[in-house]
């Protein structure tokens, strides 16, 4: 089960690691917190986003989408108890062995809180709760924590998707309104870039690293 805070955060994180699982026949569930409200977002486009997310997921082999509702940009003035419970229910109902977050220390607030909510919902409680949790990276956000402030971004758990570098970005172009022309961080050929040197480090053409945050065996 994917996390994420907003839509595209999934697919930025880990959309080839979605892939492979997939092609192995793995159930992959994906839970998105945030929606656009007005007046700060437009319905038409909330909505546009929306579909970009399900046919990029539909792409991967998501085999559901959930989508929480929450408002984007203001997590901060939600009380936690709210977003906490929504998170812990997504999760037991879909009852995941591996859990993708965002990262901690990433620079969106609401990223921060929804790693918290995450958290909460996979504690080891009985016999019923994710296994391995697994943070994800998302460009723009991740990288630009503040330096030896927010914690940083080092992962020690790299997948190769060197078969499956070509659908993710396939998957994240479906996101048309979230697509920046090179050289922006939201571009394909950062996307690539970034796969080729987290690939680099454990000798593989391409690679998605990830923070282990616990893994029961």
């Amino acid at each position: 089960m994917v996390i994420a805070p907003h839509p595209d955060d999934e697919v930025l994180g880990c959309g080839g690691t979605m892939a492979r699982l997939a092609s192995l026949g793995c159930h992959i569930d994906v839970a998105i917190v945030t929606r656009g409200m007005p007046p700060r977002f437009d319905l038409t486009q909330v909505e546009r986003v929306q579909a970009e997310a399900r046919d990029a997921h539909r792409m991967l082999g998501v085999a559901q989408t959930h989508f929480l509702d929450f408002p984007a940009a203001y997590l901060d003035q939600i009380a936690c108890a709210d977003l906490n419970d929504a998170v812990a229910q997504s999760v037991k109902n879909c009852a995941p062995d591996t859990l993708f977050v965002p990262f901690a220390g990433d620079l969106h607030f609401d990223h921060r809180l929804v790693f918290d909510a995450a958290m909460v919902a996979a504690r080891p409680l009985g016999d019923r709760y994710p296994r391995r949790i697994l943070a994800y990276e998302t460009v723009s956000e991740t990288n630009w924590a503040a330096p030896y402030v927010a914690p940083s971004f080092q992962p020690n758990i790299f997948i190769d998707i060197s078969d499956h570098l070509d659908r993710k970005l396939e998957a994240f172009g479906r996101f048309q309104t979230q697509v920046r022309p090179f050289p922006n961080e939201r571009s394909l050929e950062t996307l690539r870039a970034l796969a080729m040197v987290r690939g680099s480090c454990v000798s593989k053409m391409a690679a998605e690293g990830f923070v282990l945050i616990r893994e029961v065996a």
